[in-house]
């Protein structure tokens, strides 16, 4: 047991040393040789293609799976490179003899090989003195060459076959540990190239021949032997494409996207070439269509492009690629067959240019970015597809348009949705239908994406998921030229009401809405915002009396510590939660809630959760049959305790005597207070307001302070019609004021008092009797907000007191400043403040005088309060 565990851990080791470009070869060669150590020394195990001859020294992923390609392999156990058996004993234990290069043919079983060389003489040249490598055909590679072509070079054996042969060599040593991926090497023949690549499987090809008996030394060199006859490579990969008639449909995508360009210099690429069978399988005019739009057919064209080579007998197992276009390709194998994407369609292969290889192959491959956002749709979304065709929504979705389609997979089409009325029906897929085009990776948190039918649709990003509303999306999300495709888990259903509407019409939860109320949380439910609540139903209280109620809204702290443990600030939906551990949510309360999501249902502090994800435009409600409470939060009233203990049975409550909750700021409620005012006049003086359109010549300025809501409005009246132009001008209420206002009767003076008697302002206003003075007081200057109204009836309250043929403190009537002599304000603008002080002077004496304040005799005097109404203010 213990050697067993002791091989194993090696052989691990090794395997994961297998990943390293460099001398991988090797490495696998080790690796063969662990696998066969119980056959004794220098023996390697190898893997045969049954039904081939094709053997390998595979890799762990092969040697474990049992396959190559696809197909079953057997295994071999063979003499390792450079050993031999000896009759009579185990394994390999003896050293290959060494000789030169031509004798080494024969060694390693190139017979063929060693044949032409003797046929062209060549023998000499490598049996004498030298460095040279030769890459030998394996006699099956002759057999496999076209048999014109042999025939072609046996028949000229000192030219052709010569040349053929020198083709293969390299005049110097090179072992396998020397061959670098994308290296080149001159051959013998014209300094043509020799293209090698060293794969991390440990496959090396030459002109993607693969080595399959390799580091056969010689003493004039280096003896590889390979699977196939190479020939001489001349042309680039676009020189191929040009002259190549079963290929010109390609070749003109490719000139039109501009990547012809690059495939006439050096490189390393991989080109799986469609024929134009192939194109003509399109469907009707979309090669045209995609012609005029640079960015699709350059798509479509790199998406056919590696940026590295990759020779067919490299591929023993699918693995994937990036393509020049920046998505991936599955390039595997099947037999003798190579597959795309799983598919075979390769018609021929290998064909080695100097800057990489073509493949043909009989289908486009068309990627998302080169696709309609509606063909971006497989076989999961076959139904959400077919339905909108049938209600008529693809002839909206046209190749200029663009948009994102959330297509729910088939399994969300039940019965009871497919019998959905035809109108509801399409706008249910209009709401999986968005007007712009929205990848992944632009989706947020909290983002609002508006769809066909107009409704707007909240996404939500968690650690693990993106849902939008009640669905979360499955992998798989794509990007095509005009559009995006999301798969979705069920059908979106965009939220209609509130948590506090869904929860008073569903009819299950009275007594929370009562103890929501009770704790003054009930705007939590109607606010904008984002919540997610865990709502014990009216089962969860089954047992409490009245006096437990009473008990329970007596506090309302203890009670708000409670209720908020229930609400989470976020949405979190079920599809979101991480399954098989605990997501912790804190709450308002402060305390985490511990949520489990198992086999698409939730339960929190182990609790069932029987219905989830009712979605609202101000997050999800999740039912619940308990109380929930912290499991860490003692109570510090016995009378509390005894009736939490009735709700809630599944923890055990700490008693800690004394402890009191901690009050909570509730700062996450919004409230928005409107406050209107109304204001009551009497019958007896009459206020007109003039409305100018053009630049007014009368202005009179009042400065108005709000005051406590009951004023009262003391009228002494004179005339029993005043008219007047009112202009309310907002300013600071702390400073004295005169404003001298042009174009009428100079002998009118009013006289505004705004609270505290050092706080002055005279107004002159034209246009009314000349033997009027008024006196208006509004109350207390210490409030902040003044309304300046314009050209319209004012919304304030005001104490107004009319004072006809007013005198100063020695009995003598008021005189007014005399503006006989001003006849407009352009012609001497310091006339105003000339004025100004004048008249603030006479107000001020006014205003030690208390016979200035008093009403002359003869006149009435009435009393009337005015009532004004408020809404409740912040």
């Amino acid at each position: 047991m213990h050697r067993l565990l002791v091989a194993t851990l090696v052989l691990v080791a090794l395997c994961s040393l297998g990943s390293v470009d460099s001398s991988a070869y090797d490495k696998i060669v080790t690796h063969s040789r662990i696998r066969a150590r119980k056959e004794g020394p220098n023996v390697c195990a190898l893997q045969q293609v049954m039904g081939t001859k094709k053997k390998y020294f595979s890799t762990c992923r092969n040697w474990y799976k049992g396959t190559i390609c696809g197909k079953k392999a057997v295994v071999l156990y063979e003499c390792c490179p450079g050993y031999m058996k000896l009759e009579g004993m185990r394994g390999c234990p003896a050293v290959a003899p060494i000789d030169h290069v031509y004798g080494t043919l024969g060694l390693v079983k190139a017979t063929t090989t060693q044949q032409y060389a003797d046929m062209s003489k060549l023998r000499e040249e490598i049996e004498g003195k030298g460095s040279f490598t030769m890459f030998a055909p394996s006699n099956e590679a002759w057999d496999q060459l076209d048999s014109n072509v042999r025939a072609a070079l046996v028949g000229n054996v000192n030219i052709e076959l010569y040349n053929a042969l020198h083709f293969h060599m390299v005049n110097h040593r090179l072992l396998t540990k020397d061959m670098k991926n994308d290296m080149s090497v001159t051959s013998m023949y014209n300094d043509l190239g020799l293209y090698i690549n060293h794969y991390s499987n440990g496959i090396v090809t030459v002109n993607c021949a693969r080595i399959i008996h390799g580091n056969q030394v010689a003493t004039n060199g280096v003896v590889h032997v390979i699977d196939r006859v190479i020939s001489a490579v001349g042309s680039n990969i676009k020189e191929v494409l040009d002259v190549t008639d079963e290929l010109s449909s390609f070749s003109a995508a490719a000139l039109a996207s501009g990547i012809m360009d690059k495939l006439d210099q050096a490189g390393h690429y991989t080109v799986f070439a469609p024929t134009n069978e192939a194109f003509d399988k399109l469907s009707p005019g979309y090669l045209n269509r995609i012609m005029e739009d640079k960015a699709v057919i350059a798509a479509l064209v790199n998406y056919h492009l590696l940026n590295s080579v990759q020779c067919s007998e490299a591929i023993m197992a699918g693995s994937v690629y990036e393509t020049a276009e920046g998505s991936t390709i599955e390039i595997g194998c099947d037999g003798d067959s190579l597959t795309v994407n799983g598919i075979k369609m390769v018609l021929k292969k290998d064909i080695v240019t100097t800057n990489g290889v073509i493949h043909l192959i009989d289908r486009v491959l068309v990627p998302d970015s080169a696709k309609d956002g509606l063909a971006l749709m497989g076989q999961s979304q076959s139904t959400f597809s077919d339905m909108v065709s049938e209600l008529g929504l693809a002839s909206v979705l046209g190749p200029k348009t663009e948009y994102t389609l959330l297509a729910p997979v088939d399994d969300a089409f039940t019965k009871e949705v497919m019998s959905t009325d035809q109108s509801v029906l399409k706008y249910i897929l209009e709401n999986h239908i968005l007007k712009l085009k929205v990848t992944l990776s632009e989706l947020y948190n909290g983002q609002l994406l508006e769809t066909l039918a107009g409704k707007l649709l909240r996404v939500f990003i968690y650690r693990t998921a993106v849902c939008i509303e009640n669905s979360c999306m499955v992998r798989g999300s794509k990007e095509g030229s005009n559009g995006a495709l999301h798969v979705m888990r069920s059908i979106i259903k965009p939220a209609e009401k509130t948590m506090y509407e869904r929860l008073t019409t569903d009819g299950r939860f009275k007594i929370f809405l009562s103890l929501i109320e009770t704790a003054g949380l009930t705007d939590l439910l109607k606010q904008e915002g984002s919540f997610t609540i865990f709502a014990p139903t009216d089962d969860a209280f089954e047992g409490l009396t009245r006096e437990d109620f009473d008990l329970l809204k007596s506090d309302v702290n203890a009670l708000r510590v409670i209720l908020l443990y229930h609400f989470s600030n976020g949405v979190f939906i079920n599809g979101g939660l991480e399954g098989g551990v605990t997501n912790l949510l804190k709450t308002l309360q402060g305390n985490n809630l511990q949520v489990l999501s198992v086999n698409n249902s939730i339960n929190v502090n182990s609790v069932d959760v029987p219905d989830s994800d009712l979605m609202a435009t101000n997050g999800v409600i999740h039912v619940v049959k308990n109380v929930l409470y912290p499991a860490d939060l003692p109570v510090g009233r016995q009378d509390l305790l005894v009736l939490l203990k009735k709700l809630i049975r599944y923890i055990q409550i700490k008693f800690v005597s004394g402890f009191t909750y901690t009050e909570i700021p509730l700062t996450f409620l919004k409230r928005v207070i409107t406050t209107t005012h109304y204001i009551e006049t009497g019958p007896e003086v009459k206020l007109t307001r003039r409305i100018e359109t053009s630049e007014p010549t009368i202005t009179k300025v009042t400065r108005v302070i709000e005051t406590e809501p009951i004023v009262t409005e003391v009228v002494i009246e004179g005339e029993p019609t005043i008219t007047k132009v009112t202009q309310v001008v907002e300013s600071d209420p702390t400073l004295t004021k005169v404003t001298r206002v042009i174009g009428g009767d100079a002998s009118i003076t009013t006289r505004v008092s705004t609270g505290d008697p050092s706080l002055t302002k005279v107004t002159r206003v034209i246009k009314g009797d000349a033997s009027t003075t008024t006196r208006v007081g509004t109350g207390d200057p210490s409030l902040t907000k003044v309304t300046r109204v314009i050209a319209e009836q004012p919304s304030i309250t005001k104490v107004t007191r009319v004072i006809e043929g007013g005198v100063d403190a020695e009995g003598k009537p008021i005189a007014g400043p005399d503006f006989s002599k001003i006849t407009t304000i352009h012609g001497n603008p310091n006339l105003i403040d000339e004025e100004s002080e004048r008249i603030t002077k006479i107000i001020k004496e006014g205003g030690r005088s208390a016979a200035a304040r008093k009403a002359p005799a003869g006149m009435r005097r009435r009393t009337r309060l005015v009532r004004r109404h408020h809404k409740p203010r912040e």
